[in-house]
């Protein structure tokens, strides 16, 4: 295990499960200290206690990421915990699929501010937290390069995060922080679990040229690299994780 994060201080959104838990495992595994910035406080702090109980460092906060002040509680803690702050993991998303005509208010309401506002929030108050540099790293999906029946709003939302991270490595390049999108394709996590039935499923599998759907330590991957000084010289880019099925014709 390389200690590619020894000294950084982290902070994963939706990191009470899924692939946020994943991410925030993969950077205390390396040496980092992370916070867990999810609406579920209490599965937060199960996360966090797991970790400390490995010899690793990690604080639950709890709160909304569509609000502002969610972000600049958590990152002001770590920043006064640690004196410093160094990569943000905008992860957390709120998905439900349907069609067009069904689309509530609500609804729409919900998906973007938690999946683009929140990484606006993100954006703004990570930057002006980080002294010396720093990594971005936003989740998008697969589905930002694609039409999706009944994915209208997500398939938007996270083209936007993607208009979002390029922009930001432009505007903060200057001063070291680098902006990244990793896009995965189909994962079973417990909120694909609620939108995708099991021939869904079948049929996803079936069209993935590596013959299976990823996982979420594929995704951990795949955020590290951007997090870490391994990807130093790279920013505004988006990177899929989806066993090649966005690119296939299969």
């Amino acid at each position: 295990m390389t200690q590619r994060f020894a000294g950084k201080v982290a902070l994963v959104t939706g990191g009470a499960q899924g692939i946020g838990r994943a991410i925030v495992q993969a950077i205390a595994d390396e040496g980092g200290s992370v916070g867990i910035l999810d609406r579920a406080e209490d599965k937060a702090a199960e996360v966090a206690a797991a970790i400390v109980a490995q010899g690793g460092r990690a604080h639950a906060y709890g709160g909304n990421v569509a609000d502002r002040d969610s972000f600049r509680s958590a990152i002001a803690d770590l920043k006064q915990r640690y004196s410093r702050f160094d990569i943000l993991v905008n992860n957390a998303i709120w998905v439900r699929y349907g069609p067009i005509a069904d689309i509530t208010p609500e609804a729409l309401q919900r998906m973007v501010g938690t999946g683009f506002n929140s990484i606006v929030w993100g954006i703004q108050t990570a930057a002006e937290a980080m002294d010396d540099g720093g990594s971005i790293v936003n989740i998008a999906s697969a589905a930002a390069f694609i039409g999706m029946p009944q994915g209208m709003v997500y398939c938007g939302v996270k083209a936007g995060a993607l208009g979002l991270s390029r922009a930001a490595a432009a505007e903060l390049g200057p001063r070291g922080i680098r902006v990244n999108s990793v896009c995965p394709g189909s994962i079973p996590t417990e909120g694909v679990g609620i939108n995708v039935d099991a021939e869904k499923v079948r049929l996803r599998i079936a069209k993935t040229p590596m013959g299976r759907l990823g996982t979420v330590q594929d995704i951990a991957r795949a955020a590290c690299f951007f997090a870490s000084d391994d990807s130093r010289f790279v920013t505004g880019e988006s990177m899929l994780v989806d066993g090649g099925a966005t690119q296939s014709f299969i």
